[in-house]
């Protein structure tokens, strides 16, 4: 199925780095180059590059493993998918951090090292997003992070809106797996990637399951990437995204929300369902969304099964996640990005962990003072 590192498999006695960057490759030619580019022009050294490519006709994941003998590449013999790949590399991966982007998207010099002050800044946080620009277009933005929806519906934050610049760090919901950073520890104490997601919503899932154990998610508006997006698949509108991002934003809703919340929000998630389908029959594309809902209802039971192992686990209350969510229908509606202000440790989000409150450096080198992230 695979041979991990086949490519540039360090030696026993190289010492591990502080990241692991991680691209997961699927006919990526057009872009790999350049997003690998990026990082080697990175500011901060202390890293190593995985390269999982699921199948590639292309064999562009190969040519840049051979061009650079310090790549490390996982070479699958079918396409596992996003999370699967994703899954794969971070069990081979050797640095503390787990550093996502996608072979579409282009690091900033300081993305690295901006992601990493935020580490020491914030030393209770460890999952943290990043500042996504449009790649044709670097003046708006492709997202600040992902944005839950009390209905239910996740979204990315600000996307095509103007670029607001190096605003304060934040608290966003979840975090774009397009460009971020993660706890290799905590990726794969909490299973990584749900498999069964495929791709899209993978990284809304996980942001999710972070936060029903207390662990929040840090916007670092410095650590910027410029982002194509659906480069391999066809664009956001392609078939294939929309039954896919359709299919699996119902079994997220289902999976992940709270007892209370869900029977709550149930109303409001298929009213925003309704609204969504109307305005794809407005662009004659309804019939691609159906068959993403139908096909989640009809397999339900994976959702259910991965809902009894996820709700097993939870220690935020409903509540708690949804004073973490977007109560105003117009952020979904028109993409608003929803950050919340860094006003106490974040410490106090988790159970058992309480300090004293207190102020810190931001990752932007600024200090800010915090009041508990637990009224999130």
């Amino acid at each position: 199925m695979a041979r991990a590192g086949a490519i540039g498999k360090p030696s026993a006695a190289a010492k591990a780095p502080a990241v692991s960057v991680v691209v997961v490759v699927y006919e990526s030619g057009p872009t790999l180059p350049e997003c690998l580019a990026a990082l080697k022009a990175q500011t901060w050294r202390d890293y190593e590059v995985i390269l999982a490519d699921n199948a590639s006709s292309d064999r562009t994941a190969q040519a840049a493993a051979r061009a650079d003998p310090a790549i490390r590449l996982i070479e699958n013999a079918e396409n596992l998918g996003f999370a699967a790949a994703v899954n794969q590399a971070a069990k081979v991966a050797r640095g503390r951090w787990l550093a996502l982007i996608n072979p579409d998207a282009f690091a900033e010099p300081a993305w690295l090292e901006r992601l990493m002050a935020a580490t020491r800044a914030n030393p209770d946080v460890r999952c943290f997003t990043s500042r996504q620009l449009m790649a044709d277009d670097p003046t708006k933005l492709d997202g600040l992070g992902d944005v839950m929806a009390l209905a239910g519906f996740p979204f990315r934050g600000g996307y095509t809106h103007a670029d607001p610049g190096e605003i304060e760090p934040g608290w966003v919901f979840s975090a774009c797996g397009g460009a971020m950073l993660v706890e290799r520890a905590l990726f794969l104490g909490l299973g990584g990637f749900d498999e069964r997601l495929f791709c899209y919503c993978e990284d809304v899932d996980l942001g999710y399951r972070l936060r029903l154990i207390g662990e929040p998610t840090l916007l670092v508006p410095g650590a910027v990437v410029r982002h194509v997006g659906s480069a391999s698949t066809g664009g956001r509108r392609s078939d294939f995204a929309v039954f896919h991002g359709t299919r699996n934003r119902f079994w997220v809703f289902v999976k992940d929300t709270p007892p209370v919340l869900l029977w709550l929000t149930l109303p409001l998630h298929v009213l925003a369902t309704l609204v969504l389908f109307a305005r794809h029959a407005t662009r004659g594309e309804i019939l691609t969304p159906v068959r993403g809902l139908a096909a989640g209802i009809r397999h339900i039971g994976v959702a259910l099964e991965a809902r009894r192992e996820v709700q097993a686990s939870r220690t935020a209350s409903s509540w708690r996640i949804a004073r973490a969510m977007t109560w105003n229908p117009l952020d979904l509606f028109l993409r608003r990005a929803f950050i919340q202000p860094i006003s106490s440790p974040p410490s106090e989000a988790k159970r058992g962990r309480g300090q004293g409150e207190g102020g810190t450096e931001s990752s932007s080198g600024r200090a800010v003072k915090r009041g508990p992230s637990g009224d999130l």
